[in-house]
């Protein structure tokens, strides 16, 4: 009984700075070929390769042979997963900063209306007139 190698998710995938830059630059390429992608990074091109390699198993690269050589693109779909995922803890951190604002706002707005009600002159106890029937 052999054991199953798991799956490479896209999680581990972009885990390495380097994959990640890749995924950049072939974004903005489109499709490229290993011979194009490799003087992008300091790195031998088995490496770049390896690191190509991983993308493609997690769905990230899409590989296409062009006669002897293999063309890189990007494919984004793979990422919803992730933005999904994050979407979560935007919600959260959301909840969280706003929860916070309102705690430290909440202070200072009561210390404004203190100064300035201690900047009002003191009119001997009238109050003030704002308009409309005074009754006089």
């Amino acid at each position: 009984m052999g054991l199953q190698k798991p799956k490479p998710d896209v999680y581990q995938a972009i885990a390495d700075p380097t994959r990640r830059q890749m995924l950049l630059l072939l974004q903005d390429a489109g499709e490229l070929p290993l011979k194009e992608v490799t003087p992008h990074f300091s790195m031998t091109r088995a490496a770049v390769s390896k690191h190509l390699h991983i993308l493609s198993d997690a769905g990230l690269v899409r590989e296409r042979k062009v006669g002897r050589e293999t063309r890189y693109q990007m494919n984004p779909d793979p990422l919803l997963e992730l933005r999904r995922w994050l979407a979560y803890f935007d919600l959260y951190w959301e909840n969280k900063l706003n929860a916070l604002r309102l705690l430290v706002e909440e202070p200072e707005t009561q210390t404004q209306t203190q100064e300035h009600l201690e900047r009002q002159p003191d009119n001997g106890g009238l109050k003030p007139f704002f308009g409309g029937d005074s009754g006089i």
